[in-house]
């Protein structure tokens, strides 16, 4: 920890300091364990028989006789022992006596000006209080006083001990090493065993005491205690809001599309809804008017999914959808819809055919080792089935056992390319009226394969039959081409990847128009044919594009492409910000649910803060780097670099005047802040915590931080004072805090998990008016839970659709919205709050309601 930095200070004298001071701390600590260990044997001698340790000639003490009391407390008192993870102290137990009522709200603050000699210690780790004294009744009063030294009287020593007596004490504490762990692990409070308030899981889990006192509750991560001290004002844990919040919440809209890595994932449906998917849930969005808009555009969204969603097959009625999630890779099924076939992601891509209305598995072969990327009927032919993928066209025919389950045959032919080249991938095909197959591969070409008679000579298990052989090649774009589309009139639509080309053909491959994508849109993955002459063209660059050949195309929906990290919302605006590992820093309108702009950072973004004048917005990067940009013109203001690790944390103090940067080099950098934010000078560092900094608030008066750590330490920090540590943690219990994204603290420890490894939970999130918490853990949910949530066990209600550890949550200004980030899934969700206190009813829009239900759900 220092103040403002003074230009002499250099690197290497600061290293050796903290390394000097950490090394202080350590050597109090291990007497503060040797102590311990001491008053743990003295208690078992208290049990126990007198051991061959014990000099003959003194007689035991017995078992309900007083401890000596140390000088200075009355005669009255009888010390105990609290040990406080690596630290013990000694208490003086006062009997309950008539006084003012406000003595039972707890104790006062632990005298001497601070409670952790070891000066340093947080309220994580080590140094955390463990209670494995017995308690009192209710009401007692516990004075706390400084811990002794190893050679200063103690309850089991004499000061008047001889030389000659020394060894074989330090040898019994030595013995009683042993015997101290013996005693936590029985101890049910240490534990957390038994009450449902105190311990909600067993050994191993995240566990939690309530202190008797009313001081303070602990919980464990991985083994570590962690104590958080309780407000004033708060007599009893009892007090606190039981049961799940009033609110609830309603998915409003998704940003994305996964364009990225799947093909195939974009139809219009009879209703003209564009159905599409991006990570557990498919979207049905209604495009008139735009997103949004007065038009009466809008989304449904079906959430039955329990992994990402990776294929879509439209049934021929335009109504019915199927869709698979990951571990299958399911296309259309034709005959009037009758049949379903499904290719799934096994080794041996096993290849099904289901009867949709039973819901009953008609056929089952090995299909090929290698990747398939395109099955599908032929809609003159439901006997027929073709598939494609890596380096290989199969045509299957498919005799269905009278319908009868598991009583259907496939049998195989595979696509012979003779003198024609032979492509590594072929990603899409489509069948042409006159029964013919287009086929586009990743070299570029358009081939057509036409029918023709087997030779009657090779039968095949089938008896004679027709097979496909090529007739025609076409050239047609520089790079595999990842889709090909039958329009209503009969010509054939096809997007290239390399060349971001859409080609229109007519009869016999020829060429009428075409148009080209722009490259901050990627390369086309897929089209679908709207009203009209509108095409819908997904991307690979997660968007959705709407227009025509000829007059271009408007993206309609947007979004990333890589993990996502940075979230910060507008402090009076219904927008917020994004940015993560695709290196785009996007604005987003909460309203018209459009990108209002994106810019380039270069490197990753992982985090974002709003200044409260909304005129600028700081963005840290993952090299040390942190910018502040014009909101407005997108122009970046301040480039300013701290040391070399990734920043985690940025946030402004609520009245603008500091920025706070928390590091992954341990250090929270203050900088004091111009008026409109576009200006910064370096104020101070604060130094203490022993891992990267993850989590940081400010409280109401701009004056004090809290903040979190790798290794789930709580500190507090005197930002005005000069970047002080605040070593007596006691006193800010009743702080008030503007923000509250910190994981860990009294206010929220109820939020984690049984059994968390500390990782569970990768952001938290207070609405504004202080009613409910939202969470996003690393099981794909968001929770939403009243607030304060310190209460074991706390129940939340769960929301579902992101498809990867959610990153991020956020509440809009107002609270009527809360923002989620997915992971790996670069999906951004957008939930409407509803209930008590939010800003309103949901719209009575029907294309907002998510009423999706399934027909009917295959285990493939």
């Amino acid at each position: 920890m220092d103040g403002a930095g003074g230009p002499g200070e250099g690197p290497a004298p600061e290293a050796l300091q903290s390394l000097s001071r950490r090394l202080q701390v350590q050597e109090k600590e291990m007497e503060l364990v040797k102590a311990a260990l001491a008053e743990a044997l003295r208690l078992l001698r208290l049990h126990v028989p007198p051991t061959p340790l014990q000099d003959p000639g003194t007689p035991a003490p017995p078992r309900d006789s007083s401890p000596a009391v140390p000088p200075g407390l009355p005669p009255t008192c009888g010390p105990s022992l609290v040990s406080r993870g690596t630290q013990t102290e000694t208490e003086a137990e006062t009997e309950p006596s008539p006084g003012p009522p406000g003595l039972s709200n707890g104790p006062p603050a632990p005298q001497g000006g601070s409670e952790e000699p070891g000066g340093t210690q947080s309220e994580g780790g080590g140094s955390s209080s463990s209670g494995t004294g017995s308690p009192g009744p209710p009401g007692v009063l516990r004075l706390v006083q400084p811990p002794q030294r190893a050679d200063t009287p103690r309850r089991n020593s004499s000061s008047s001990s001889s030389p000659s007596e020394r060894p074989r004490q330090k040898l019994s504490r030595k013995a009683a090493s042993s015997a101290n762990l013996l005693l936590r692990s029985g101890s049910t409070e240490s534990r957390g065993g038994k009450d449902p308030l105190s311990s909600p899981g067993g050994p191993g889990s995240r566990r939690s005491n309530y202190n008797l006192e009313g001081i303070s509750v602990k919980m464990f991560l991985r083994g570590r205690p962690i104590t958080m001290y309780i407000p004033s004002g708060i007599r009893s844990l009892e007090e606190l809001p039981s049961g799940p919040p009033p609110e609830t919440l309603s998915l409003d809209w998704v940003y994305g599309y996964r364009g990225r890595d799947s093909r195939s994932n974009l139809f219009v449906l009879r209703s003209g809804e564009v159905v599409y998917f991006i990570a557990c849930v498919v979207v049905l969005y209604r495009p008139e008017g735009g997103p949004g808009g007065p038009g009466g555009g809008g989304q449904r969204h079906y959430r039955g999914h329990t992994d990402c969603v990776r294929c879509l097959a439209v049934h021929p009625d335009g109504v019915r959808v199927a869709s698979g999630q990951t571990a299958g890779v399911d296309k259309d099924g034709k005959d009037q819809g009758a049949f379903l076939c499904v290719v799934d992601d096994s080794n041996e891509h096993m290849l099904s055919v289901w009867d949709c209305s039973r819901g009953t598995k008609l056929a089952e072969i090995k299909s090929t080792n290698d990747s398939v990327l395109a099955v599908g009927f032929s809609p003159r032919d439901s006997s027929c089935i073709v598939t494609s993928g890596k380096s290989h066209v199969h045509f299957w025919n498919w005799s269905g056992g009278a319908g009868l389950p598991g009583n259907g045959t496939l049998t195989r032919k595979q696509g012979v390319f003779g003198k024609y080249k032979k492509p590594k991938f072929i990603p899409c095909f489509v069948f042409l009226p006159d029964g013919d197959i287009l086929t586009g591969d990743s070299e570029g070409n358009i081939l057509t394969w036409g029918r023709s008679l087997s030779d009657s000579r090779t039968p095949g298990r089938g008896g004679a039959k027709e097979t496909y052989g090529i007739v025609a090649q076409a050239h047609a774009h520089e790079g595999s081409i990842f889709a090909l589309c039958l329009r209503r009139d009969g010509t054939v639509l096809s997007g290239g990847g390399r060349d971001r080309r859409l080609v229109q053909w007519g009869p016999g491959l020829v060429a009428l128009q075409e148009a080209e994508i722009p490259e901050h849109f990627g390369a086309v993955r897929a089209i679908a044919e709207g009203l009209g002459s509108e095409l819908l063209v997904g991307t690979t660059k997660n968007a959705l594009l709407r227009g025509d050949l000829a007059q271009g195309f408007s993206p309609v929906i947007q979004g990333h492409t890589d993990e996502l990290w940075g979230l910060c919302t507008h402090p009076f605006q219904n927008r917020f910000l994004t940015c993560g590992h695709d290196r785009q820093l996007c604005l987003w309108d909460g309203e018209g649910h459009a990108l209002a702009w994106s810019i380039d950072l270069k490197e990753t973004g992982l985090c974002a803060d709003f200044h409260p004048s909304g005129a600028v917005v700081a963005v840290g990067l993952n090299t040390g780097r942190w910018l502040v940009l014009d909101t407005e013109t997108q122009e970046i203001v301040s480039d300013i670099t701290d040391g070399n690790e990734q920043l985690s944390v940025v946030r402004y103090s609520p009245d603008g005047l500091y920025l706070a940067i928390g590091s992954h080099d341990n250090m929270i950098y203050i900088y004091s802040v111009s008026s409109d934010g576009a200006k910064s000078s370096r104020f101070g560092r604060c130094v203490g915590h022993s891992s990267f900094i993850t989590h940081l608030d400010w409280s109401k008066d701009g004056s004090f931080i809290m903040s979190n750590s790798g290794d789930y330490e709580i500190l507090y920090w005197d930002v005005v004072g000069g970047c002080k540590l605040l070593r007596n943690r006691y006193d800010s219990r009743d702080r008030e805090w503007a923000t509250y994204t910190c994981v860990l603290g009294f206010h929220v420890y109820g939020v984690w998990p049984d059994g968390s490894d500390g990782t569970d939970i990768n952001s938290l999130c207070r609405s504004h008016n202080e009613r409910v918490v939202a969470v996003a853990d690393d099981f794909c949910k968001v929770h939403l839970f009243q607030y304060p949530c310190a209460r074991a066990k706390a129940p939340s209600l769960v929301y579902g659709g992101h498809g990867s550890h959610v990153t991020s949550v956020r509440f809009t200004h107002d609270d009527s919205h809360l923002i989620s980030l997915g992971g790996k899934d670069a999906s951004i969700f957008q939930w409407r709050v509803l209930g008590a206190g939010s800003a309103g009813p949901a719209p009575a829009t029907p294309s907002r309601t998510p009423s999706l239900s399934p027909a009917s759900s295959l285990d493939v």
